[in-house]
């Protein structure tokens, strides 16, 4: 719920079945969560009366109720459910989703891709997600790394493995694993850009925002590979006669940069 990181999984139906199997492999690989929130669908209420009723059956009539309550505690799942028609409680785990299906959709179009295929495609999708920084991870001046949503998963940044650039080749000129790798490279494109535009929103003028100061880790609008996000420290500041900053010095991995301040963004929790 703070950090936001996303697992997607790719599941066949929607069933009760489904959904269990989904959790089956969400929990092989992540651990056994405590809490799932989630809408009323019937596969979610389904699964809780599931593992419910497979919880009662570990034990016999003759078990204490403190036996059982301690082995639901320790190996059970509290379903958390919204009220009845009222997804939009859900908006926070929502817009996660609709933010990988919204690229998906317009990406992908008609294409019809194999299931190993798109369960590539989803998870790439997730870990562009999950890479996203959050904030500095310490207030060193030299310092150019961010705290992601991967580093609470793996405890280290999230890395893609070399991809020869394909997001420019058409459809039919691409075949298997080039296709994905195009289509993985074109929701970068826009995801990443759209995701930097959230970071700079333009207020009314009427309400007074906070300039770049020296020390700011930012994000600079430079384009740049999947998972790859181009950070750089603020060495020093050009503000104009009313005392708004437009110009910003940029200390780089690679050297130094001038840039305009609406190129950068300070990161999203900073």
């Amino acid at each position: 719920m703070v950090t936001k990181a996303v697992h997607l999984e790719v599941v066949a139906d929607l069933t009760t079945d489904g959904f269990i199997a989904a959790l089956t492999r969400f929990v092989s690989r992540r651990g056994l969560c405590a809490d799932i929130y989630s809408d009323c669908g019937t596969n979610f209420v389904g699964a809780d009366a599931v593992l419910r009723r497979l919880i009662n059956e570990q034990f016999n009539s003759s078990k204490s109720k403190e036996t059982i309550d301690r082995f639901s505690t320790q190996r059970g799942i509290n379903f958390h459910f919204n009220p009845p028609a009222a997804p939009h409680q859900g908006g926070l785990w929502e817009s996660a989703v609709k933010s990988a299906k919204h690229h998906l959709r317009r990406v992908m179009g008609d294409t019809v891709l194999t299931l190993s295929q798109f369960m590539t495609l989803a998870t790439q999708v997730e870990a562009m997600l999950n890479s996203r920084p959050l904030t500095p991870l310490s207030s060193d001046p030299s310092d150019l790394t961010a705290l992601t949503p991967g580093h609470f998963l793996i405890g280290a940044p999230l890395a893609s493995v070399p991809e020869p650039e394909v997001h420019d080749v058409p459809n039919n000129r691409l075949k298997h694993w080039h296709l994905v790798q195009a289509f993985h490279q074109r929701i970068w494109k826009r995801w990443s850009l759209e995701y930097l535009h959230t970071l700079q929103q333009r207020g009314k003028w009427t309400l007074k925002t906070d300039s770049l100061k020296v020390g700011d880790l930012v994000l600079v609008h430079t384009p740049s590979s999947p998972l790859n996000w181009p950070l750089a420290r603020v060495t020093n500041i050009h503000p104009g006669a009313d005392g708004v900053v437009r110009v910003v010095d940029l200390k780089t991995q690679s050297g130094h940069l001038t840039r305009p301040a609406i190129k950068v963004f300070p990161l999203p929790l900073e």
